[in-house]
């Protein structure tokens, strides 16, 4: 008889809410938004359930945001409209992190807009 090593993924939404909320360190420290969330993905995803789609979630999101602000860097020289775009990516990128982990307390998907999947 053969035994297959079954590894069991414990259900941990207070984790995956966490994980969203680290987003918010580059509001706090100025960094820290994209490595701390990489970090908390890469250790425990096959630990925690869906912490993979949230993890793939949040890293798609802020390499988008990343994106985005290096794209409306020039943008700024066009009649202002690059700030008004960094303003709309700032307000963007603090709101929905935060909706992401209630939905995550809940055990729901995460839903991030204007995210392009990378990984």
């Amino acid at each position: 008889m053969e035994i297959i090593n079954q590894k069991t993924m414990r259900v941990d939404n207070t984790t995956l809410a966490i994980a969203h909320l680290t987003q918010l360190l580059d509001y706090i420290t100025g960094f820290g938004g994209l490595i701390v969330p990489l970090i908390i993905w890469a250790t425990s995803k096959e630990s925690i359930d869906k912490m993979d789609e949230h993890g793939r979630a949040i890293i798609n999101f802020q390499l988008s945001m990343l994106l985005y602000i290096i794209l409306s860097i020039p943008a700024i020289l066009l009649l202002g409209l690059g700030i008004l775009t960094l303003i709309g990516i700032g307000i963007i990128g603090f709101i929905f992190p935060i909706i992401s982990a209630i939905r995550a307390s809940k055990g729901e998907s995460p839903y991030y807009p204007l995210s392009i999947k990378f990984i």
